[in-house]
C-alpha cells in the first residue's frame, strides 16, 4: 500500500465526514488567492494548501525541486518532473498534514499556507497541448448504434478490436464554473436543405479524463505495461455536444462543430496513486485483443459519477448515476493504442474516456440516451421537463470512490448554459 493511502490517517486540518478531499486524496490544482498570483495547491477538506509557500520556505528541500516550480499558472512544469516526483511531493504533503505533525500548525504559518476554498479562484489546472476523446463505453456505443443504425448491429465491426477515438479541440477546454454558450451551426431537419440555427439538442457527456506527465519521441509507442508511468492523474470531464449539428456533419470525418465549442474539466487532478485502492476488473473483452492491447492486473476504477441538472431558479435533480468501472477499454489500452503508430504525447495532454454509460437507463451518461433522442421526458423539480438542455440550465458532475471508510472525490465539474449570441 502507498503510505499516503492508509485509511487510518487523520489530518490536523478539519475534514468533514463526506468531504471529497481527505488526507488520503491530496489532488493537485491551480488556484488564485485574493490579491495574489496563481500558484499550485493541494486540496484538503475545505481548504487549499499552498505549495508555492511550502516550496519557498524549504519544506520540499529534500526533493530537489526546481526553484519556483509551484509559482506557475499551470501544473505542466511540475508534471514534467515525472511520476516519481509527483508521488514524492504527495507523500511529503501527507506527512506535513498528519494530525501528529506540528510543523505547520502554528497560527502564523497556518494563515500563510492554508486558504479557504470559498476565498480562492480555481483555474484550469494544465495547459492542454492536445486533447483526445475516446469512445470506450460499450453500453453507450450500443445505445447510440441502436438509435441511429440497426439495433442488431449496433456496434461497428472495429469497436471490439480497438479503442475508437478522435482528436478534439484543446483550445476550448474550460475549467469548471465557466459558462457555456449555446452553439450555432448547420442542422438538417425534415426540409430538403440544412438550416443555420442554434442547436435544439444541446447535451452533456459524463466522462473521466486522464492527464499525462511525460513526453515521448515521435515514432516511440507506449506499451500497456508502461502506460501508467505517463499518467499523472484523473479529472472529471463534460464533453458538451450539439447532437443535431453533430448528426448532420459527422460523416465521413467525425465530430467537429457539434463538439468543439466547449468541454469542461474539473479543477482538481486526483493522482493515479490515490486511486490505487479502488482498482477493479473491467468487463470481459471478447474477442481477445491483439497482443499490443493485452494487459495484466486490474486496470479499471470503481468511481461513482453523478450528474445533476438544475433549471434556473429551481433545485437540482440527479438525472444519472454511473460508474467508471463500466468502461470496456481501460486507460492503459487507450494510451497504448493512441501511440502504437508512433504518435508522440506531451505533458498536460487530456485523454477523455468518452461517455460513460452503465447497463440500466438511470446509469446512461448523456441526455441523448436518457431521453432516447427526445422520445422520453425527464421531470424537473419546477414541473418542467427536459429532453435536451435549455438556456439557464446548469449541469454538474460529481464523482467519488469509497472504501474502508475513505472517500476520494473529484470536486465539481459544472457549467451553465447561456443563450446563443
Amino acid at each position: 500500500m502507498i503510505n499516503p493511502n492508509d485509511p487510518g490517517l487523520k489530518s490536523w486540518v478539519a475534514v468533514a465526514a463526506h468531504s471529497d478531499f481527505p488526507i488520503q486524496n491530496l489532488p493537485f490544482g491551480i488556484f488564485r488567492p485574493q490579491h495574489q498570483t496563481p500558484r499550485a495547491g493541494v486540496a484538503i477538506g475545505d481548504h487549499v494548501l499552498d505549495l508555492h509557500y511550502l516550496e519557498g520556505q524549504g519544506y520540499f528541500r529534500n526533493l530537489n525541486l526546481p526553484s519556483g516550480v509551484f509559482d506557475r499558472s499551470r501544473l505542466n512544469d511540475f508534471f514534467a518532473l515525472g511520476k516519481k516526483t509527483i508521488r514524492a511531493v504527495r507523500e511529503q504533503v501527507s506527512l506535513l498534514l498528519r494530525h501528529d505533525n506540528s510543523t505547520l500548525q502554528a497560527e502564523n504559518i497556518r494563515k500563510q499556507v492554508l486558504h479557504a476554498m470559498h476565498d480562492v479562484e480555481m483555474l484550469l489546472p494544465v495547459r492542454v497541448p492536445n486533447y483526445t476523446d475516446f469512445y470506450s463505453s460499450e453500453e453507450h456505443a450500443t445505445n447510440v448504434g441502436s438509435m441511429f443504425r440497426d439495433p442488431k448491429n449496433a456496434l461497428l465491426p472495429n469497436w471490439k478490436y480497438l479503442p475508437v477515438g478522435y482528436h478534439g479541440r484543446a483550445s476550448s477546454i474550460v475549467v469548471s464554473g465557466t459558462p457555456v454558450r449555446r452553439p450555432r451551426g448547420q442542422v438538417k431537419t425534415d426540409s430538403e436543405f440544412p438550416m443555420f440555427m442554434s442547436t435544439h439538442k444541446l447535451d452533456f457527456e459524463v466522462e473521466m479524463a486522464f492527464i499525462t506527465c511525460g513526453e515521448t519521441k515521435l515514432g516511440h509507442p507506449i506499451h500497456t505495461h508502461e502506460a501508467e508511468d505517463h499518467i499523472a492523474g484523473f479529472a472529471l470531464f463534460n464533453d458538451w455536444s450539439a447532437r443535431d449539428i453533430q448528426q448532420w456533419e459527422y460523416v465521413p470525418l467525425g465530430p467537429f462543430l457539434g463538439k468543439n465549442f466547449a468541454s469542461t474539466l474539473s479543477p482538481w487532478i486526483v493522482t493515479l496513486d490515490a486511486l490505487e485502492p479502488f482498482r477493479v476488473d473491467g468487463p470481459e473483452q471478447n474477442p481477445h485483443v491483439l497482443p499490443y492491447l493485452a494487459f495484466e492486473g486490474k486496470k479499471n476504477f470503481d468511481v461513482v459519477i453523478e450528474t445533476l441538472l438544475q433549471p434556473e431558479g429551481a433545485e437540482a435533480v440527479v438525472v444519472s448515476r454511473t460508474n467508471a468501472k463500466y468502461l470496456y477499454w481501460n486507460v492503459n489500452q487507450q494510451l497504448a493504442h493512441h501511440t502504437v503508430n508512433g504518435c508522440n504525447i506531451e505533458v498536460g495532454d487530456v485523454y477523455a474516456s468518452g461517455t460513460i454509460s452503465g447497463p440500466s437507463p438511470g446509469s446512461f451518461g448523456s441526455l441523448l440516451e436518457l431521453s432516447w433522442n427526445g422520445q422520453k421526458k425527464l421531470h424537473m423539480t419546477d414541473d418542467t421537463t427536459r429532453t435536451f438542455l435549455l438556456d439557464g440550465d446548469t449541469v454538474t458532475l460529481h464523482a467519488y470512490a469509497s472504501r474502508d471508510g475513505v472517500r476520494i472525490g473529484f470536486g465539481a465539474c459544472s457549467g451553465k448554459i447561456l443563450p446563443s449570441l
